[in-house]
């Protein structure tokens, strides 16, 4: 990018598309300029709801996804849409390109798609899900909509990051209620049954209930269970109801700002993590120092925790 960080982060406030995707290239890439930019636009956030979006592959997400879109779009409310998919091991990029299901909003200047691929990142997410996220709040995204890659348990980052998650279900996955319940079962604050049209919907909405009263509820919130058929457009209007619904409750209660605190004290301690391995392993020989050492603690020269203290120590941080 020519243009300066200030002059950079003045047109991504403005909304302009090829501003925004550049930047996010170069936070997905870790460029150097990407934290000033985000340093410039962090007072300008603060103000989109994240949903996040989760499940198992099959279920609908892209499709619910793409619907509950249209329904802010309808209400003139500008939507951001992070779909994160699991990496091609021949490109390195998003290996299903959720941009490619959601054609019909190609043109909608107050739409934002970005599909992006986790780099072998685990629990869900991509690493920069959540710089991604802040930049299409500073673009004056009110709704941004985030779709997890979908491979069971590990999809519990989403509540860390979310206002909202939605755990979309279909009838015929045999037994993934059970298989799910020491997982996402805790996490989601809606339930989606999609696919509702289905037979076996109202067994499985039976069994959801069940699962759902062993779950405590948060601060008098109930997850409730919201019947879907999203390729026919049936359900979402409800669903975005609920989800707002939901927003206004623990807006009220405080809960939200909570959740937020506990959010970005997460991840300064990952941001810190990050600088100290930096430091650590700064310089031409900071890998082949970490090496010697590593070497040295497999043969039983050292321990591991003097040689931890003893890196530091190098490092001018002990």
């Amino acid at each position: 990018m020519t243009l300066p960080a200030d002059a950079w982060a003045a047109k991504i406030i403005d909304g302009d598309i090829r501003s925004i995707s550049r930047a996010i290239t170069a936070i997905e890439n870790h460029s150097s300029e990407s934290e000033q930019l985000l340093k410039l636009l962090f007072p300008h956030t603060g103000q989109a709801y994240l949903t996040g979006v989760t499940g198992a592959p099959g279920t609908g997400k892209s499709t619910l996804l793409d619907r509950l879109a249209a329904v802010y779009r309808k209400r003139n409310e500008r939507v951001g849409v992070i779909a994160v998919d699991p990496t091609s091991p021949y490109t390195g990029g998003a290996i299903l390109g959720d941009r490619i299901r959601m054609q019909g909003h190609a043109g909608d200047a107050g739409m934002f798609i970005r599909s992006m691929a986790t780099r072998g990142f685990l629990g869900g997410l991509a690493r920069s899900t959540a710089e991604v996220a802040l930049l299409l709040d500073a673009a004056g995204k009110r709704q941004v909509l985030i779709e997890t890659v979908g491979v069971g348990q590990d999809e519990i980052d989403i509540v860390r990051l979310a206002d909202c998650v939605l755990v979309v279900l279909v009838p015929g996955l045999g037994d993934d209620i059970q298989n799910m319940k020491a997982g996402l079962m805790e996490i989601g604050d809606i339930f989606v049954l999609n696919k509702a049209d289905r037979e076996g919907a109202d067994r499985l909405e039976e069994q959801l209930h069940a699962m759902l009263s062993l779950v405590m509820p948060r601060d008098g919130w109930h997850p409730p269970v919201v019947r879907t058929v999203a390729t026919e457009n049936r359900g979402v209007g409800d669903l975005a109801a609920t989800v707002e619904k939901f927003r206004k409750h623990f807006d009220s209660s405080g809960e939200r700002r909570k959740k937020h605190i506990e959010h970005w004290k997460n991840r300064l301690i990952e941001m810190l993590e990050s600088r100290l391995l930096e430091k650590v392993l700064a310089g031409e020989d900071g890998e082949a120092r970490l090496r010697e050492m590593a070497a040295a603690v497999a043969e039983r020269k050292i321990d591991p925790f003097s040689a931890v203290s003893e890196i530091l120590r190098g490092a001018g941080t002990l």
